[in-house]
């Protein structure tokens, strides 16, 4: 499995990382089992989740991914955010230094670890002085408790004003930015990305296949398969799976299926041949996913194919 820089920091990820956001929810501790053990077999060293994870359960997740890794936690790098409160759906406070203190204090007891290696804000805290939030996070790196910090669902100038406020105060600052990104959802492209490249940031993009429309499973006026997660009365589907989002599945699936791939290649390889993308963060159920999921960040998508594919998507 390839290994990428994140952004200017010398922490090195796989260019895959697994989404650990249903560990808990609609997988139970067996099935995140099997599935951690697929991707470290298969070279993925990044693993995903938050404190919040699953929703409705939060600590779950953080929980059976420590004690899956077990006697490999030196394999993995775990990724773990902060400060979405779960209480009310409040996003106040959760960038002060009292809510980081506690919420790090906690996570490494579920994740059973001594430190974490990259510690990320979830979502940008309107209520709390983004000066406060990195020197926090300063003290929790000096400190040993994290080893570097990253931030989540933030714009294009919070990113540059969290730059240039840590380098105002000294502090280390922002390795990473993780906001949702696919060939079929590119609004962080506007000014995300190029905010990323010009400070020096790593890009995790979430949701790579867009909920499950470049999965390659769902087409225009056929039945969706049993048993995935857009079966039966799933609301997902309604909000995924419209008649203009699958018809542009379709044409990419098309396009893809002429030279030889899968849907799945062409999406992955979109993401990583952006040059700030670090790795992919892509969720799985089975061990299966997991192979197919390595099998497509390794995909030698040739470069016209995903320039025929940038035009069907263009914004």
């Amino acid at each position: 499995m390839e290994e990428r820089n994140v952004g200017r920091s010398g922490l090195r990820v796989s260019a895959l990382g697994l989404g650990c956001n249903n560990f808990g929810g609609r997988l139970d501790e067996a099935a995140s089992a099997r599935v951690v053990h697929a991707a470290l077999d298969h070279g993925v060293s990044l693993f995903d989740t938050a404190d919040i994870y699953p929703m409705g359960r939060g600590g779950l997740s953080e929980e059976y991914l420590g004690r899956t890794l077990g006697g490999r936690r030196d394999e993995a790098v775990i990724a773990t955010k902060f400060g979405m409160r779960p209480t009310g759906g409040s996003r106040a406070g959760g960038g002060s230094r009292r809510f980081i203190v506690r919420a790090v204090e906690a996570s490494l007891r579920r994740l059973g670890t001594d430190r974490l290696d990259l510690y990320q804000l979830h979502i940008p805290d309107p209520d709390t002085p983004i000066d406060e939030t990195l020197a926090a996070l300063d003290d929790l790196i000096r400190a040993g408790k994290i080893l570097y910090a990253g931030c989540s669902n933030f714009t294009g100038w919070q990113i540059a004003e969290a730059h240039f406020i840590a380098r105002e105060i000294g502090t280390q600052r922002f390795v990473s930015a993780q906001n949702q990104w696919s060939l079929t959802h590119r609004r962080s492209e506007a000014e995300v990305l190029p905010a990323c490249r010009r400070f020096g940031l790593g890009f995790l993009p979430f949701f790579p296949l867009d909920g499950g429309l470049l999965t390659g499973k769902y087409r225009s006026g056929a039945p969706i398969p049993e048993g995935t997660r857009m079966s039966g009365d799933s609301p997902h589907a309604r909000k995924f799976l419209t008649a203009e989002r699958l018809a542009t599945a379709d044409r990419l699936r098309a396009l893809a299926e002429a030279g030889g791939f899968g849907l799945i290649d062409l999406a992955f390889r979109f993401l990583l041949d952006e040059p700030a993308c670090c790795s992919v963060i892509a969720g799985a159920s089975t061990p299966e996913q997991i192979a197919r999921n390595a099998q497509a960040a390794e995909a030698a998508v040739p470069a016209e194919l995903l320039d025929r594919a940038r035009e069907i998507t263009a914004p």
